[in-house]
């Protein structure tokens, strides 16, 4: 039995409802954590639903600015140290972009899974000083941007509940994009190709209150709405399988590289293809013209051709593929021997991580 103290990013809950897609892995890695016996302590900002046990975090109230940020990121580091009193771990997984501003202590070993495009990150990151510290990406594509690194680990590829995506049908003729509301997830891309291929667009994300986020969606996403291309807010599981059964197709016209890309995963999961722009691991998750289609990145008129051209894709091609790659058993099982692969690495095996062997 393994004892894993999971830290999430301190400013998004934890969920199956959760609106990131790290803070939706971490859900479905502790769940299937706890499904194979062991032991989870998570600690998340406050409202998180967890598996195993939480130690939550207030969370702050907006405006997010660098005071904020920094005193939850303290909050954070302080429920790490005190966890780490209270509990003998095999070793700490943590799931942040900001990770290396609330390290553990030294003494136990550390995964850090990297899920944001690998410029997201400090140098420092991605080159920890402190010792048995250690990395893994999400993707094949993020592994070789990342290499070489001697702290970089095997990937893991991003599952999803393949299962719970499977048995609807009910296709209409919107096309569909998932994502928070933010300038790099390309939402104003996917507004004006599904203009121009004159197709219902909807979309699905949480506007966070970020500055430069409420900008965007103020003066490039809100004059582009109408009654055919909506915008829907945040939406939660259920309602998203009804949707990504019900479209025609879903887009990701992300403008940074993609890492994986949950909605995508999801999206094939579902039997819908998937539109994108050719970026990041996105041309590793579609197989052009098999489960989807990609366009040149940027190429807005592409993206409209792309819209246009989904009905060819079989819907039993998407599938396979979402069960053959991406379920969450493969992912789960694929963390658990990194864990097992850091604490041989260990060079002060500790009993608790020597019991875990």
């Amino acid at each position: 039995m393994l004892r894993v103290l999971q830290l999430a990013y301190p400013l998004a809950p934890v969920g199956p409802d959760a609106v990131g897609g790290a803070e939706q892995v971490l859900c479905h890695l502790e769940r299937g954590l706890a499904a194979r016996g062991h032991e989870t302590i998570v600690v998340a900002c406050e409202g998180s639903q967890v598996c195993g046990r939480l130690l939550p975090v207030p969370r702050i109230c907006p405006p997010y600015d660098a005071a904020a940020i920094e005193s939850v990121r303290a909050r954070h580091a302080e429920a790490i140290r005190d966890a780490l009193t209270r509990w003998r771990v095999a070793l700490v997984h943590m799931h942040g972009f900001d990770f290396d501003s609330y390290l553990p202590p030294p003494g136990v070993p550390v995964l850090a899974t990297l899920h944001c495009p690998p410029s997201w990150y400090s140098p420092d990151a991605l080159r920890p000083r402190r010792e048995e510290t250690w990395l893994n990406a999400v993707s094949r594509r993020q592994h070789e941007e990342l290499s070489p690194n001697d702290r970089l680990l095997p990937f893991v590829e991003n599952g999803v509940p393949v299962e719970a995506f499977s048995g609807l049908n009910a296709r209409r003729g919107f096309a569909l994009v998932l994502a928070r509301i933010a300038p790099e997830k390309g939402i104003r891309e996917a507004l004006e190709a599904a203009r121009l291929a004159d197709a219902a667009l909807l979309v699905a994300g949480e506007l966070f209150p970020y500055p430069e986020h409420q900008r965007y969606f103020a003066e490039e996403i809100a004059p582009l709405l109408d009654r055919r291309r909506r915008y829907l807010g945040p939406i939660g599981f259920d309602r998203k399988r009804r949707l990504l059964a019900a479209a025609r197709c879903v887009v990701v016209p992300s403008l940074a590289g993609e890492t994986s890309s949950l909605a995508a995963r999801e999206a094939l999961a579902s039997g819908t293809p998937v539109v994108a722009f050719r970026r990041g691991a996105l041309a590793e998750t579609i197989e052009h013209g098999v489960t989807g289609f990609l366009a040149d990145a940027d190429d807005v008129t592409g993206l409209a051709a792309a819209m246009q051209a989904v009905s060819s894709i079989d819907p039993e091609a998407c599938r396979a593929a979402a069960r053959a790659r991406f379920s969450l058993d493969r992912m789960v099982e694929g963390y658990v021997g990194l864990y097992r692969e850091m604490i041989r690495r260990s060079a002060a095996l500790g009993p608790a991580a020597e019991a875990a062997l």
